[in-house]
């Protein structure tokens, strides 16, 4: 049985982490952000399969777990509450913003998949950003690498992204610049 996780301080809002029920979690287990990935990778290409109706649940996790973390995403409870626990390695915490930009980069890639698809018949062009997912997901997965996190420490460098939205994401030998 694994220990509760202890709330801890936002650093965009200053408000505790266990506060309401739209926050997302910081620190992120990065064992459950890969397994997530893996979950993606089996929905989208499920859905590029031609199995079409995938798309909805798929959509669906990628806003709720945008909006709340796994607190509203099947995929996401799966996997924190039942595959997670019973591993048998350490949690390996990660900085939250970045998981959760990555998060929103994909229900902006399924939702425009969902419009291209129901909206425009434009299967193509659905199928193309699904492919993006299943890539992007597959590196989180079998490496390690989340693209959407890479981007974020990227937009934070520009001065895009303050730093105050997350003090730990930025490489210590690596300046910000100030947000404009």
């Amino acid at each position: 049985m694994s220990a509760p996780t202890p709330s801890v301080p936002s650093t965009a809002t200053g408000r505790r982490g266990s506060a309401g029920w739209f926050r997302f979690p910081d620190p992120v287990n990065e064992v459950a952000a890969r397994l997530v990935a893996a979950g993606v990778v089996v929905m989208a290409a499920a859905v590029l399969a031609g199995w079409w109706w995938v798309l909805v649940p798929l959509t669906y996790g990628f806003v709720a777990r945008v909006a709340a973390g796994p607190r509203f995403s099947p995929l996401g409870l799966l996997v924190t509450r039942v595959v997670v626990p019973r591993l048998p390695v350490a949690p390996r915490p990660v900085p939250g913003p970045p998981k959760r930009f990555a998060q929103l980069i994909g229900a902006v890639f399924s939702l425009a998949a969902s419009l291209a698809h129901v909206a425009f018949g434009a299967d193509f062009v659905a199928r193309v950003l699904l492919a993006g997912l299943v890539f992007a997901a597959t590196l989180e997965a079998a490496l390690g690498f989340c693209l959407g996190c890479w981007l974020f420490t990227r937009l934070m460098r520009l001065g895009l992204i303050p730093a105050s939205v997350c003090a730990r994401c930025v490489d210590v030998g690596r300046p910000v610049r100030p947000a404009a």
